[in-house]
């Protein structure tokens, strides 16, 4: 292995050299994740208060240690999530190269129909929401009538 990364990491009563593979968790098991209010984390929902999200118990083998970590909030906007784009039972149009197979039959399975002359699939957007094919949704265009972009493939062995 090549060389590792040290970090300080200040500890509640001394201060502890870890190399970056024990800071990131590697090699470690988190067995236990408790939320706020559970027995367990009395003394943290005391020290914290709202800004607790979970207190994780994690368990090093090499050291034979437990760590208990926590997980906080530090800042607290507001936010205002994106409308979707599509309603469940609109027509999107969605664009399938003519030699991914696999892309086709799934786009067939959804319930798509071919439009030969837009050369794009027509699918419910409800049924493609969340798989590959929401990725390949044709943006809308004014007059719908250019072609799509061409993807580039890159394949190795």
């Amino acid at each position: 292995m090549g060389k590792l990364n040290t970090f300080i990491v200040f500890g509640y009563y001394d201060m502890k050299i870890h190399n970056y593979r024990k800071i990131t968790g590697e090699g470690m098991k988190t067995r236990l994740i408790l939320k706020p209010g559970q027995k367990g984390t009395k003394k943290l929902t005391d020290k914290y208060g709202d800004a607790l999200v979970c207190v994780r118990y994690r368990y090093d083998a090499d050291s034979r240690q437990r760590l208990k970590t926590v997980e906080l909030i530090v800042d607290r906007t507001d936010w205002t999530p994106p409308a979707t784009k599509y309603s469940a039972d609109t027509l999107v149009p969605v664009h399938i190269e003519g030699y991914e197979i696999e892309l086709r039959a799934k786009a067939k399975a959804a319930g798509g129909r071919w439009n030969p002359e837009k050369q794009v699939w027509f699918v419910q957007y409800g049924k493609i929401a969340g798989t590959q094919l929401e990725k390949l949704i044709q943006p809308d265009k004014k007059d719908n009538s250019e072609k799509p972009k061409k993807r580039l493939y890159v394949y190795t062995s």
